[in-house]
């Protein structure tokens, strides 16, 4: 997209557009993991009674032995028994047990993916806040124009509520033009922070919701974090490789990096999971309908494709979990630890680390 024209609507730039809100996004498609414990020794063994023995003489100092007026009785005497054995014998006759939760299971708290929504939200504020369509527009058509230097450009020229590409393109929109011939590759990561209009970075942040939240609370904010902005810049490349005639913003990209980073880690964990296959089936779906908006006019399908392949190779890497065998052997009381040894990871799942790996790295 060249310069802004004053004497005809400018064509509006690429979008990517977000994942569609669906009830299918709110099913867990990948269902948490239970919190695995592991219980501690008791602190102290059982101590078994001693034997009592009958008493026929006078009874030793009190210090010594305790009548137990609810005692067996025998032949009219009384069983003495000592102090220490009876309160032995008060001990229940299982302890009870501590746990501790599995590091690799526990539930992490959610803060990193309700930041990235502000920062997006933020950054379209200031967008429109800098677009100022009263003054910078060539018509009094602004939509909304109550709301002043953050009014809307008209439907013609942006049907999505937003600002003009030209505003978009100053904010950091990716442009190849810009990234090979003045060497602004900033743009490849800048561009997953702008959004093309109100509808878009709604429909966008909702996304991000359903799905980074879920994905954090089970890997932590390092490894979703990681992969919302890996994916995000993977977007960009294969976008700027397919689409270089116009701009293209949104967060799309690094959204499908997560929705393809759940995919590979129901594959990875495969063997860890319960309803493995209908999890499997209502992702697909799930992904499948989301890839088909890209059919959409002025959508940027390409940057869909290329943040959902970064995420897929990605969630090999960053969401691998140890099979149950070795948590079996490793979190299991003294003494009932199952047979033979077992590794931490299956044969399919170090192949499947390796290949993503490499892949990654190479691309």
């Amino acid at each position: 997209v060249g310069e802004k024209q004053l004497t005809a609507p400018q064509r509006f730039p690429f979008l990517t557009a977000s994942p569609q809100f669906s009830p299918l996004l709110t099913t867990p498609v990948v269902p948490f993991s239970q919190a695995y414990h592991r219980p501690l020794p008791p602190t102290a063994g059982r101590v078994p009674p001693q034997q009592s023995a009958m008493v026929k003489g006078p009874p030793p100092p009190h210090s010594e032995i305790q009548i137990r007026t609810n005692s067996r009785r025998g032949n009219g005497a009384i069983h003495p028994v000592n102090s220490d054995s009876a309160a032995a014998a008060a001990q229940p006759a299982h302890p009870p047990q501590s746990y501790t939760e599995v590091k690799h299971f526990k539930k992490w708290v959610t803060w990193l993916i309700p930041c990235f929504v502000v920062a997006n939200i933020v950054m379209f504020i200031i967008t429109m806040y800098v677009n100022n369509c009263p003054k910078n527009s060539v018509s009094d058509s602004c939509v909304a124009r109550f709301l002043g230097r953050f009014s809307f450009q008209p439907f013609k020229e942006n049907p999505l509520l937003g600002p003009s590409s030209a505003t978009l393109q100053k904010m950091g929109a990716l442009d190849v033009n810009k990234v090979v011939k003045q060497h602004q590759g900033w743009r490849l990561l800048s561009c997953n922070w702008l959004h093309g209009g109100l509808f878009h970075v709604l429909a966008n942040m909702l996304s991000l919701l359903v799905i980074g939240i879920r994905l954090e609370q089970e890997f932590g904010f390092v490894k979703i974090g990681l992969l919302y902005v890996i994916s995000g810049f993977g977007g960009s490349l294969l976008s700027a490789l397919f689409i270089q005639g116009n701009i293209s913003v949104g967060a799309s990209g690094a959204l499908f990096g997560l929705l393809g980073a759940m995919l590979s880690e129901l594959i990875t964990n495969w063997s860890i999971y319960a309803n493995k296959v209908a999890a499997f089936i209502t992702l697909m779906l799930i992904i499948v309908i989301n890839l088909a908006v890209g059919i959409l006019p002025h959508v940027d399908n390409f940057a869909h494709l290329g943040g959902f392949i970064t995420g897929f190779l990605l969630g090999f890497v960053f969401l691998i979990r140890p099979q149950y065998g070795w948590f079996n052997q490793r979190y299991s009381p003294p003494g009932f630890a199952p047979g033979r040894p077992k590794s931490k990871f299956k044969t399919y799942q170090c192949i499947l680390w390796i290949g993503s790996l490499i892949l990654v790295v190479a691309g």
